[in-house]
């Protein structure tokens, strides 16, 4: 967030970041203190324990929340690999965004994002949202129903053997010298457009890639069924189908940082607070930092919006409103452009029998942030009508899914438990 603060060039911008652990918030503002100096962009930065300072007059909130994501996913793993030795249960469904386990993280996102939202109302009732907690498209939707304008980034489709970055390798070809359009919902977006800098059509070659395999077994078998190339992480996708006999879940799936990884960021991070950007071990410092940050840039989203400019960013996360033939409640993520802060319309076509899919896909997220909100009957429904649990018995799943809620009843409580439940699985 800092890193896209300064490369995003907007001085005066006052930032306030929550954080609990007093150690972290010494470091924060320390090295968001020596950047803003080095920079002279003016403004502040402050962690603070007291969310309602933090949030106080707030215009832009930015959500990365994520309740224990790590430790939460494996009970949840460990919940569905089955009851005897050898035997695998429902262990496909140990998902991060989509079915069973999906569900699970989305109402587990719900318990944090509703007191937030609740105190957003008191204390900054205008404030756009942009949100980074999976899974995106829930998250997003959670905030709009909530009654903010919300806006999300997911994993972003640049990198990664099967994103731009990948195909562009394939076909010998740098990612500077195309231009891409790809569009879906986060997290099951399919390339559109890839034209080189003439305006000349890659397309076919695409195609052709995927035709062949050579992106891959399931980008092969999605070209054929879908007529359509998927575009960014194959394990992001499948997680929204139907258990596929050739592919497995992750087991340990990246959340966030990892421990090292973090314990490198912190390490660089004190070295900028306390050398410096003028010092070369604080700028080495930097320099390194600056290699390892995402794609994704929240803040120039948020600074455009705020402040009425022109932006164009590949792929935001926000209600259809005709960019796709779905519903125009659905949350899909496809362009945004951007011309004094408001959107320009930029529809995006794309095959039927994806559509049909996408549609039940969207329906099956708007479900489910419906129940991380509380509502019983949209739970029940989404376990009902899911593509990701065709092919299982319903009727178990249901029982499956309250269990696991009373699992985590330390942080869901009682809000979802089935009034008709006995408690007991068949």
């Amino acid at each position: 967030m800092l890193t896209d603060l300064l490369q995003a060039g907007h001085e005066g911008a006052d930032v306030r970041i929550e954080e609990k652990n007093s150690a972290m918030q010494d470091l924060l503002a320390g090295y968001g203190g020596a950047c803003f100096r080095h920079a002279n962009l003016g403004g502040s930065i402050q962690a603070l324990s007291s969310r309602t300072k933090v949030l106080e007059g707030a215009d832009l909130v930015i959500y990365a929340g994520d309740p224990m994501a790590s430790s939460r996913f494996q009970q949840d793993r460990d919940a569905l690999s089955g009851v005897e030795e050898g035997d695998e249960g429902l262990l496909d469904q140990a998902r991060v965004n989509g079915g069973i386990g999906g569900l699970m993280h989305t109402l587990r996102q719900g318990a944090s994002i509703v007191p937030l939202a609740h105190d957003m109302k008191s204390v900054c009732p205008d404030a756009r949202v942009i949100s980074l907690g999976d899974p995106v498209a829930r998250t997003t939707d959670m905030f709009a129903r909530l009654g903010f304008e919300s806006y999300g980034l997911a994993r972003s489709c640049l990198r990664g053997p099967t994103g731009l970055e990948g195909i562009c390798r394939k076909l010998d070809m740098k990612m500077e010298d195309v231009r891409a359009v790809w569009a879906g919902l986060p997290g099951f977006s399919f390339l559109t457009s890839l034209q080189d800098l003439s305006g000349r059509s890659l397309m076919s070659e695409v195609y052709a890639l995927a035709s062949d395999g050579v992106l891959g077994r399931l980008i092969q078998r999605w070209y054929r069924l879908y007529d359509a190339v998927a575009i960014g992480r194959v394990t992001d996708h499948a997680e929204y189908m139907p258990a596929q006999d050739d592919f497995k879940p992750e087991g340990r799936p990246e959340m966030g940082e990892s421990v090292e990884k973090r314990k490198d960021r912190i390490l660089n991070m004190n070295l900028v607070r306390e050398h410096g950007l003028e010092d070369p071990d604080g700028m080495t410092a930097q320099l390194l930092l600056l290699t390892r940050t995402p794609p994704q840039r929240p803040i120039q989203l948020g600074l455009a919006l705020l402040r009425g400019e022109d932006l164009n960013v590949p792929d935001v996360t926000r209600k259809n409103a005709g960019i796709l033939a779905l519903s125009r409640d659905a949350e899909i993520s496809a362009p945004l452009i951007l011309k004094q802060g408001k959107a320009v319309p930029s529809p995006v076509q794309l095959p039927g029998a994806l559509l049909d899919l996408m549609g039940d896909i969207a329906w099956a997220h708007s479900l489910a942030s419906q129940a991380a909100l509380g509502d019983r009957a949209a739970l029940r429904e989404c376990v009902e009508t899911d593509p990701a649990l065709d092919g299982l018995d319903r009727l178990y799943v249901q029982d499956v899914v309250q269990a696991m809620i009373r699992m985590h009843s330390d942080i869901l409580g009682d809000l979802f438990e089935d009034p008709d439940d006995d408690g007991d699985m068949e």
